[in-house]
C-alpha cells in the first residue's frame, strides 16, 4: 500500500475542494508513491509524535491540524514546525492533514461530536452555497439507462438522503455530420432525427471532472451534447457544524455535565444557565463561534464549539446557551474517523492511536 492509496480513501470521504482557502490540507510532506509501514493518526504533529511514529515503526503520520499553514521561506530549526519538518524528512516520514475538508462532510468533525452526544436527526447547520451544478444531457433514449447508471456511480444524483435521482424528457434530436463524421446513427451529410432522451441531474462542482469523463466514456455520440449550470441551491451534504436533537429533554446543567464528561473537558466556559429544558443541540468542531446566528435562527437550546472571544457571549441574547469545550476538546474524536475509515479500506493494516496529548492547553 502507498501514500497516494491512503491518500485517495480520504479524498474519497472528504475531498480537498472543500476546504477553506487558507487551509493546507492534504500531503504535506513525502513521497506519494512510498510504501507505507504504517499510521500513526493524530489531530497536531509536534515533535513527539514524530518520535512515536518513528518508535511503533510507522512512517506516515495523519493529522487532523496541517503541520504547515502558510510557506516556509528558509527551514534552520528555529520553531517546532521547522524541527518537525525536518525530523520527519530525516526519518522518511510521510505527513498528510485533513483538516476543514474534514469539517466540511456530513460524517466529518462535527457528525462524529453528535454522535458522541447521542442525537438524532441530525443535518448540517451551515450548508455551502454556489457548490453545486445541473447537468443536462441528450441521450439516444436506447442508450439512457448507460449513461445514467455511468454518471450516477461517480456521484451525481444526490440530493439529501436520496440517488440516482434525475428527471428525463423524450424528444427528437436533430444533426447532420459533415464529411469527416463519423455518426453513431444516420449518415454524413444528412440530416438525422433521433429519438432521445433529456437528462437532467445535479452533483458538487468538486466532481465535475469525474462526471463529464464518466457521461462521456458512456454516451454512443462521438460529439456529446450536454450542458452545466450553476444553480443557487443550498448544498445540504456539506458545510459547517451540524444540528441535532437529543432524544429526549434534559435539564440545562445535566446536559451541560454530559457535555463535560463526554468530551472529557477539564471546564466548559458558558454563558449564565437559562434553567430550561433543553432538546436541539447544535455544534461545531473547532473555532466555531462564527456559526453562532446560525444556531440561533434554527432555535439550538445550546450551541457547542471553542473559542469563543469575550463580546461573543453577549451576543447570545438570553436566546442559546453558549458552551465553549475547548478546541482541542471539540476535536479529539477526529482520530476516529481516520481509524474507521482506514481500517474498513485496509484489513490487517498497522493503523495507531497516538498516545501524545498533543493538547497545548493546560488548567490550573
Amino acid at each position: 500500500m502507498l501514500v497516494n492509496d491512503v491518500a485517495k480513501i480520504i479524498e474519497k470521504f472528504a475531498p480537498l475542494q472543500l476546504q477553506e482557502s487558507y487551509d493546507n490540507s492534504g500531503l504535506c510532506i513525502g513521497n506519494p508513491e512510498q510504501t507505507v509501514t504504517g499510521i500513526l493518526l493524530t489531530i497536531d504533529i509536534t515533535e513527539p509524535v514524530i518520535d512515536e511514529a518513528i518508535q511503533k515503526n510507522c512512517n506516515l503520520i495523519i493529522s487532523h491540524h496541517p503541520l504547515i499553514f502558510s510557506g516556509i521561506k528558509k527551514i534552520t530549526g528555529k520553531n517546532y514546525i521547522e524541527r518537525c519538518t525536518i525530523k520527519a524528512i530525516q526519518n522518511n516520514i510521510a505527513i498528510y492533514s485533513a483538516h476543514t475538508n474534514m469539517d466540511a462532510v456530513s460524517e466529518g468533525v462535527s457528525k462524529k461530536m453528535c454522535d458522541k452526544l447521542g442525537l438524532i436527526n441530525c443535518k448540517i447547520l451551515l450548508p455551502l452555497n454556489g457548490e453545486l451544478r445541473k447537468l443536462v444531457t441528450f441521450v439516444p433514449t436506447d442508450s439512457s439507462e448507460k449513461v445514467r447508471e455511468a454518471i450516477f456511480a461517480v456521484g451525481a444524483g444526490h440530493i439529501g438522503n436520496y440517488d440516482s435521482c434525475c428527471f428525463n424528457v423524450e424528444g427528437k434530436g436533430s444533426f447532420r455530420g459533415n464529411e469527416s463524421s463519423n455518426p453513431f446513427v444516420g449518415e454524413k451529410e444528412k440530416l438525422h432525427f433521433e429519438n432521445e432522451t433529456r437528462i437532467e441531474t445535479v452533483f458538487p462542482k468538486f466532481i465535475e471532472k469525474e462526471i463529464i469523463k464518466a457521461l462521456i466514456l458512456a454516451h454512443p455520440y462521438e460529439e456529446v451534447a450536454y450542458d452545466i449550470y450553476p444553480i443557487e441551491n443550498s448544498y445540504p451534504l456539506a458545510g459547517m457544524g451540524m444540528i441535532g436533537e437529543l432524544p429526549s429533554e434534559m435539564a440545562e446543567l445535566e446536559f451541560l455535565q454530559k457535555v463535560k464528561n463526554t468530551f472529557n473537558a477539564k471546564y466548559i466556559r458558558h454563558t449564565s444557565i437559562r434553567n430550561q429544558n433543553i432538546r436541539k443541540i447544535a455544534v461545531c468542531g473547532g473555532s466555531g463561534s462564527s456559526l453562532l446566528p446560525n444556531a440561533i435562527h434554527c432555535r439550538a437550546d445550546v450551541f457547542i464549539s471553542a473559542d469563543f472571544k469575550y463580546h461573543q457571549f453577549f451576543d447570545s441574547e438570553n436566546k442559546i446557551t453558549i458552551a465553549d469545550i475547548g478546541h482541542y476538546e471539540s476535536e479529539q474524536f477526529t482520530k476516529e474517523i481516520f481509524y474507521d475509515l482506514l481500517t474498513k479500506n485496509f484489513n490487517n493494516f498497522a493503523v495507531h492511536f497516538s498516545s501524545i496529548n498533543t493538547n497545548p492547553i493546560n488548567y490550573l
